[in-house]
């Protein structure tokens, strides 16, 4: 059932931390368009909120799969919901990335990644996928994929001319992952769930990682071929690999580079370490542009913050939501600010600043607290002792915040 499709505001500033990844290669007029997988409960995360939704470094996690794909020229993405399909939707509408036009469909019953594809499909329409074009499917809770590597998996796709190529991954305990089985011309011949394995096939490094590139031709004809004779009584997207490989076609595969840009998120802990190596690189992308860190393991910097160059943090910072931080400024230690912005030169020590304006060359702390709509004056000082941490009526004789 198609639900409806929200095409978004164009913006000149598509993403303002990465170049643009450009997957076309030698095949220009292709069309590329992509399916999200994100009908999914999540049990294992043991919450009300849906698998997708968990955030990470300020985002939820779906968003980061929806970033990675605007940096590709995708012409529609269809994201295939299910479990609170409304929240997630509601969501995705609100805060997708700028000019993405997404269509949303529904998994009514959960019947497995094969179904989840099949419904996908209705959302894609003739004049989006046609038979010279090629759909990227991905699930919605691998949130370190990187642009550049499923760029790189779309024009190997189609340098090969395959009907299908998987992003593959070697792993030294491959335990719970589909096995990727080889054929004739070292093609991929199938992909074996751990639960349906044989030894043998147990014994195999090699794993899928539910990322794709099919030729959009063969898709549906594929698809009705599937079958939930399985452990699980599902209908499996991986089984499309063997009926392409049994019809003849070249399926094709790209290893991974880096493990840890296809780690799956299915519990808490799981969702802890994609957020850590998250936070590492946007910790790193900033002190490359020119922000000192003391300790870059206690700086907490949400995706979408913004530091400008010559700014130190001091250990314990915590940096949510849309925080601006102007040059020159100095934050900690043991600081917590939320939507707050930072004029240039100013000073927050061991204090809490919540959707707050800091104007330049203020001090702040230690020990103060600034509510919702504080404004602390340029050149203000503001403390435990010489402040008004509710911000609702002028402070002291210092020139405190209002």
């Amino acid at each position: 059932m198609v639900i409806r499709t929200y095409p978004q505001v164009p913006s000149d500033d598509l993403d303002q931390h990465a170049g643009p990844a450009q997957p076309d290669g030698p095949y220009p007029g292709l069309q590329l368009s992509a399916v999200v997988l994100a009908a999914g409960e999540g049990t294992r995360m043991r919450s009300a909120r849906p698998k997708p939704l968990h955030r990470l470094c300020g985002r939820p996690m779906v968003l980061h799969v929806l970033d990675a794909l605007a940096q590709l020229s995708v012409a529609r993405v269809v994201v295939v919901v299910g479990h609170r399909a409304e929240w997630v939707t509601k969501t995705l509408v609100e805060h997708a990335p700028p000019g993405m036009s997404i269509e949303f469909v529904e998994q009514v019953e959960q019947r497995g990644t094969g179904d989840a594809m099949s419904v996908a499909l209705t959302g894609l329409p003739d004049d989006v996928g046609d038979d010279d074009g090629d759909v990227v499917v991905l699930p919605g809770d691998t949130p370190l994929l990187r642009p550049a590597t499923l760029a790189g998996l779309v024009r190997a796709h189609r340098a090969s001319g395959a009907a299908s190529t998987l992003l593959t991954a070697m792993l030294e305990d491959p335990t719970g992952y589909g096995r990727v089985v080889r054929g004739r011309d070292d093609s991929v011949a199938r992909v074996v769930e751990h639960g349906d394995a044989t030894d043998e096939e147990l014994g195999v490094h090699e794993i899928n990682t539910s990322i794709y590139c099919f030729r959009r031709s063969v898709l549906a004809p594929s698809l009705r071929r599937l079958s939930p004779a399985n452990a699980q009584g599902e209908y499996y997207l991986t089984d499309v690999v063997g009926v392409l490989y049994e019809a003849g076609h070249k399926v094709g595969s790209v290893v991974v580079g880096d493990t840890m840009e296809v780690a799956g998120v299915n519990d808490r802990a799981q969702l802890a370490v994609a957020e850590a190596e998250l936070r590492d690189r946007i910790n790193e992308r900033w002190m490359r542009k020119g922000v000192t860190m003391w300790d870059p393991e206690t700086a907490y910097i949400d995706v979408d913050v913004v530091v400008e160059p010559d700014v130190v943090l001091l250990p314990g910072v915590i940096l949510q939501g849309s925080c601006v931080i102007g040059s020159h400024a100095e934050i900690g230690p043991d600081a917590h600010l939320v939507d707050t912005v930072v004029g240039e030169g100013a000073r927050v020590a061991s204090s809490v600043c919540r959707r707050s304006s800091i104007g330049a060359d203020a001090r702040v702390g230690p020990f103060a607290v600034l509510d919702e709509g504080t404004e602390v004056p340029a050149g203000a000082v503001v403390s435990a002792q010489f402040g008004n941490p509710t911000g609702s009526s002028p402070l002291g004789t210092d020139g405190g915040a209002r």
